[in-house]
């Protein structure tokens, strides 16, 4: 079983904390972002940052559905850490300045993936297809802050 990782980036145009509280607010700006690859969004405890427990369904492909019940941790300033209970998926978003009302939003995703051909196809393709999802949230999240 091989490790998978997928990881996108965006400058935005507004300061690091803006884009992190936003980020954060699971309740309020976060189900805004999302994609129409996530559905039955439900914040279940929480709903801003560390303590939250946030439940979605991400279609990846047209066949692949994950059911994904994420705990959310803040283990260090401008960063949230996503962990399923669900897989072994930890999604980690890192929010930091990026010069003059600006900052660098990165998203990495990594989970344990299938072993033999199935897993060497899951590890070429999964990465560009999580990647084309959150670079869609992140200029939707973009959108929403540079307002």
């Amino acid at each position: 079983m091989a490790q998978v990782e997928a990881t996108t980036e965006r400058i935005i145009a507004a300061d690091a904390e803006t884009v992190f509280d936003a980020l954060a607010d699971y309740s309020g700006t976060r189900a805004k972002v999302l994609p129409e690859h996530f559905s039955e969004y439900e914040v279940r405890e929480g709903g801003d940052g560390e303590g939250t427990l946030v439940h979605w369904k991400l279609q990846a492909t047209s066949k692949r559905v994950r059911d994904c019940l994420l705990e959310v941790t803040e283990p260090t300033d401008g960063q949230l850490v996503e962990k399923d209970r669900n897989s072994s998926m930890v999604t980690t978003w890192t929010v930091t300045p990026a010069g003059e009302g600006k900052s660098r939003a990165v998203v990495t995703t990594v989970w344990n993936g299938a072993g033999g051909i199935g897993g060497f196809f899951e590890k070429t393709f999964a990465p560009k297809g999580l990647g084309r999802i959150y670079d869609a949230l992140l200029a939707k999240l973009a959108d929403e802050v540079e307002k």
